[in-house]
């Protein structure tokens, strides 16, 4: 009869497979648990903090796009699209809305780039406690 070895992947180990008799059965401290379950959620909302702040900056850039657009135009109506609609307005009225959906989408941005740097420096201090 062949002798088999159950072999486990271990994540500390850069994914190598390790041997039954290679694990180690280290306790983990709750504190230390929690702290990693901590870092772990923090991690996951800074990737989606950095998603959406791409995704606004790419809208901004077409906003500005819209707002040189409407520079070099002759003073006629124009239409822009609100939601799911569009709607026809001087060109003067949709300089002063891209305006307003600039300022608006600037403050988004940075209130993401501050909260941001927050989790940054809790991770900071999340990994001199853990390591």
């Amino acid at each position: 009869k062949r002798e088999r070895k159950k072999c486990v992947t271990m994540a500390s180990s850069g994914g190598a497979i390790l041997a039954r008799e290679e694990e180690n059965d280290n306790e983990v401290r709750r504190e230390d648990q929690d702290n990693i379950n901590k870092f772990g959620r923090l991690n996951a909302r800074l990737h989606e903090i950095r998603d959406t702040r791409q995704r606004l900056k790419k809208k901004l850039e077409g906003i500005d796009d819209a707002s040189t657009e409407l520079m070099m135009g002759s003073g006629e109506k124009v239409m822009i699209m609100l939601g799911e609609a569009f709607i026809e307005i001087d060109e003067d009225e949709a300089t002063e809305h891209c305006e307003e959906q600039v300022e608006k989408l600037q403050a988004t941005i940075d209130e993401l780039e501050e909260e941001e740097r927050g989790i940054v420096n809790e991770q900071v201090g999340l990994k001199k406690i853990l390591y």
